[in-house]
């Protein structure tokens, strides 16, 4: 059968060719139904929502952004809506509660069974992105004296209500973690033998305070499925699952773009934001990159003197000099804010780093001064001021590199997000010392 295309979805639900349309939705990849049912409007898509199978439905609902689900959600009766939730993986439910508003979270709590609100409350009370909000509690545990008989009839019984099952988690009588069994392990071990005897101990493990983006990197690092989550006491209280981790990188990835970008991010995500929300979040970082830029006004009004007759071309060049550094400053602070949060970069290597990108701003600024030694002599035949402007570009590369190497070690020290030191923000800066450097340079080179 042909993939149900806009129109034809279209068509036959506002034909009211019901029975067609469940049949070609059931034959339709969950994707493909998500944006047919974001094509049209939310009363119809909930219509066109009710035909699917409770199964399909389910991972059509998770396609769905969060601004449809809360639409579709609001449409719902208390019995649907509870048992879409019910049928969701706990994190991603306490994800979805954690973006619609606060009244129709409080709704969705309410018609939660008890169990389920439980364990819902449970993870809504961790902080926010941390490995206690993002983990699933349901996960496969085993004791050490358990039988590998015994592990496999109760995997096969906890299967069906759990998010993966390949890696077992085995604990003592009083919920320590004390080591994993894989899902193949058990498969090939003799029937007999005790989990002890066949899994691995001391298990890398992250505590439900650690940062969603440490909890990445240790998945990633130990190259596993899933890793477990201990509390304080190191009790295993939940399990984040290599999906989840993905979901976590794309998140903590689209934070600090708009970070870098001097962009605040909100809960709801940039394009679902309403647009005064937007200018006001943006507004106020632009309105204080404007007032600091004042500095560069008065900089350039106090070396007026510098700005007459013959010299006057020196400000044609101002342009070009404050852009090179704020293009250079940028592209240092990306590659050490990117090391940094891939591990790449490790915090006591600060001082290496940051005199490697200032060796690497001389080298850029050596050969970008060659080049503007003779196209400022070309443009303005005027050797000293070719000159001027070639020894500031140098200086200014080298400036660039130190402020965009050194600025996230020093934001990571004081507790900040690197992902602060913005594009937006750099440039600001070497704006005001770019520009005090040029005129530096020229009361230096011309004897003013």
């Amino acid at each position: 059968m042909e993939v149900l295309n806009e129109d034809t979805f279209k068509e036959l639900l506002e034909n009211k060719q019901y029975r067609e349309l469940r049949e070609r939705l059931a034959d339709s990849e969950p994707t493909h139904i998500a944006d047919l049912l974001t094509s049209i409007p939310a009363d119809e898509a909930v219509i066109a929502f009710r035909l699917l199978p409770k199964d399909l439905a389910i991972s059509v609902f998770d396609d769905m952004d969060g601004a449809f689900q809360n639409q579709l959600l609001e449409a719902f009766s208390d019995e649907t809506a509870r048992n879409f939730l019910e049928a969701m993986p706990p994190d991603d439910r306490t994800e979805l509660l954690d973006e619609v508003p606060a009244k129709v979270a409080r709704r969705l709590l309410q018609i939660l069974s008890p169990d389920q609100r439980r364990v819902t409350l449970q993870l809504l009370g961790y902080e926010e992105e941390t490995a206690g909000r993002e983990m699933t509690p349901l996960f496969v545990d085993l004791h050490s004296d358990m039988t590998v008989a015994q592990s496999l009839e109760r995997v096969r019984q906890l299967a069906i209500t759990r998010e993966t099952v390949y890696e077992c988690y085995v604990m003592d009588r009083r919920r320590y973690l004390i080591g994993t069994v894989s899902l193949k392990d058990l498969v090939i071990a003799d029937p007999n033998a005790k989990v002890s005897d066949i899994m691995k101990p001391d298990p890398p493990f992250v505590f439900t305070h650690t940062d969603r983006e440490e909890v990445a990197r240790e998945l990633r690092e130990h190259d596993l499925l899933a890793i477990p989550v201990v509390d304080a006491e190191q009790r295993l209280v939940g399990t984040i699952t290599y999906d989840d981790v993905a979901d976590i990188m794309e998140r903590e990835a689209t934070e600090d773009i708009y970070r870098f970008g001097a962009v605040p991010g909100t809960e709801r995500g940039y394009f679902a934001s309403r647009i005064f929300d937007v200018v006001r979040r943006r507004g106020v970082w632009l309105l204080l990159l404007i007032v600091v830029n004042t500095i560069t006004y008065t900089i350039i009004a106090r070396n007026e003197a510098l700005l007459t007759g013959e010299l006057l071309i020196l400000a044609a060049f101002i342009p070009l000099l404050i852009g090179t550094g704020g293009n250079v400053g940028a592209q240092s602070a990306t590659v050490v804010i990117r090391g940094l949060a891939t591990g790449e970069v490790k915090p006591r290597r600060a001082l290496a780093v940051v005199l490697r990108e200032a060796g690497i701003g001389a080298l850029l600024g050596i050969v970008l001064g060659a080049v503007a030694l003779g196209w400022a002599y070309a443009f303005g035949r005027n050797l000293e001021v070719a000159a001027v402007v070639s020894t500031t570009l140098v200086a200014i590369s080298v400036m660039a590199t130190l402020a965009g190497g050194a600025l996230p070690f020093i934001f990571r020290l004081l507790k900040i997000d690197p992902a602060l030191v913005s594009a937006p923000f750099i440039t600001t800066i070497m704006d005001i010392s770019g520009v005090a450097i040029y005129f530096g340079v020229a009361q230096m080179i011309l004897r003013l």
